[in-house]
């Protein structure tokens, strides 16, 4: 069993360029279904939940390329990137300009792989490992790619985002047709055609929104 985070992350991805943001290179699973079967047999014993920082979603995928194409949302900027996972968005806003940006994540791993890939984008990018939710946001901008897949957590982020964009601040959110997306709070900014694995999804390409917050 792996019980230092770098030692498994290098042994159990490799370098690879997301396919809808190729200017980016993450350490990701190879084999997706042989990393997430291993992580339940070893991480989970350790109380580690399962390794969303291995894949680059769609969510993901998509805010990233609207970022990097529409880099005057975030230049000169302190940004958070909400469960950040993998940090490719967080990565995408520093590479677009952003002055700050804070990588949040409850899973302390997901602290190690955003470090790795920052180091291979040439970027610096902090990271938080608490529960913001609720929290004033201290920062300009929030991102947030994939995150409205758990009804709950989905109803959580609702009331959080809203307090933060009734403030003043830009809310962005990646999605590619979650269960629990708030599409009456959403305006459409951007969407996209993503490739994905089919291990992972229902398809191998998922159309993909970026929205703002409303």
């Amino acid at each position: 069993m792996y019980t230092d985070p770098e030692l498994f992350i290098r042994a159990n991805t490799s370098l690879t360029a997301p396919p809808h943001v190729p200017e980016i290179r993450l350490r990701l699973a190879s084999e997706v279904h042989d990393l997430w079967l291993k992580t339940e047999e070893d991480l989970q014993e350790i109380g580690l939940p399962p390794p969303f920082w291995a894949f680059a979603w769609a969510g993901g995928q998509g805010l990233a390329r609207y970022i990097l194409d529409h880099p005057e949302e975030v230049r000169g900027k302190r940004v958070l990137d909400f469960a950040s996972g993998s940090g490719l968005v967080a990565i995408a806003a520093r590479l677009a300009g952003a002055s700050e940006v804070v990588a949040a994540d409850i899973d302390p791993w997901a602290e190690t792989a955003i470090r790795l890939n920052a180091v291979e984008n040439g970027v610096e990018i902090g990271f938080v490992g608490e529960d913001l939710i609720g929290r004033p946001l201290d920062a300009d901008v929030l991102l947030a790619g994939d995150v409205f897949y758990d009804r709950d957590f989905a109803n959580a982020l609702v009331s959080w985002f809203g307090t933060i964009a009734a403030e003043g601040k830009r809310v962005l959110v990646g999605d590619p047709g979650r269960s629990y997306r708030p599409t009456e709070r959403l305006e459409a900014l951007a969407t996209y055609e993503v490739p994905v694995t089919r291990v992972l999804e229902d398809s191998e390409v998922k159309k993909t929104t970026v929205w703002r917050f409303r």
